[in-house]
């Protein structure tokens, strides 16, 4: 198994520099096609206007949204032609309400979907269901990368948040490109359960699934010494210098719409290495 086909999706042009750079990075790595979406988001409520004024409203507002999928997919193009990558490049724009439909339809049909940070200073509202969609609609693992992060297309030392659940199981099924190119991954286990099949070997058995693809593996026994088992996590990160996480991702139901749950969007507002997901 390999990446063959690479998906992104922009939506803010200050955004694209550093997500194509590691998208780039990803691409060449595994050979791979890298497919981008550019879109401008209407991200305006055209149902809460005043009477009369919806329709001239709502026109600006798509008008400002083609400039912007327009300049973005300039940028994207003027990057992407000057390497010997294969890729394509898709504009277009689309409502915040309708956003995740668009985004899931392309992002199912790829191995990767390599995206920016939703959560910091400057990121837009789209950011977090663009995000969601590849996850939870598009059922496609997702390589969220944080500001100012370098290109790690093969990285080192891997950390995975292991909690016997089948988003955990999955996530690492989807690493395993990156896993077997490690020096050293850590299935890392927080306060791991006293009554069960697996309390006297905790991560043994997906430990042994990874070391049969010939990866070197460690398992961390830690103890929740922090308010957060995203805390703990991030702690180690830290201390084992990791290059990269990957857990599942985590969401529940609100009015049909997939929500990132609390560790879930606590990792992806704090973590300063790419984190991979899988849902």
């Amino acid at each position: 198994m390999t990446y063959k086909s690479l998906f992104s999706v922009l939506t803010d042009e200050v955004l694209v520099d550093e997500t194509l750079n590691h998208a780039m990075a990803a691409a060449r790595s595994y050979d791979a096609h890298l497919e981008v979406l550019c879109l401008g988001v209407d991200r305006s409520q055209a149902g809460y206007y005043y009477a009369g004024a919806s329709a001239i409203v709502l026109q600006e507002t798509i008008a400002r949204a083609q400039e912007e999928a327009t300049e973005i997919e300039a940028r994207v193009r003027d990057i992407l032609s000057k390497t010997t990558l294969r890729w394509s490049c898709e504009g277009g724009v689309a409502q915040l309400a309708d956003l995740g439909r668009h985004v899931a339809a392309r992002a199912r049909f790829s191995d990767l979907v390599i995206l920016p940070q939703p959560y910091g200073e400057g990121r837009g509202a789209e950011l977090e269901p663009v995000t969601e969609a590849s996850l939870f609609e598009g059922n496609t693992p997702a390589f969220v990368i944080p500001s100012g992060a370098k290109p790690v297309p093969r990285p080192a030392r891997i950390l995975i948040g292991w909690n016997e659940s089948n988003e955990a199981l999955d996530a690492v099924r989807a690493a395993l490109p990156l896993l077997k190119t490690a020096e050293t991954v850590h299935v890392v286990v927080i306060d791991p359960p006293t009554h069960g099949p697996n309390r006297s070997d905790p991560g043994g058995l997906v430990s042994q699934y990874i070391a049969r693809h010939g990866i070197k593996v460690e398992i961390d026994v830690l103890s929740k010494t922090l308010p957060r088992i995203s805390d703990v996590l991030l702690r180690h990160v830290g201390d084992m210098d990791a290059d990269m996480v990957v857990m599942g991702a985590y969401g529940h139901s609100r009015f049909r719409e997939a929500i990132f749950g609390g560790a879930t969007r606590y990792m992806l507002e704090h973590a300063r290495v790419p984190v991979l997901m899988a849902h």
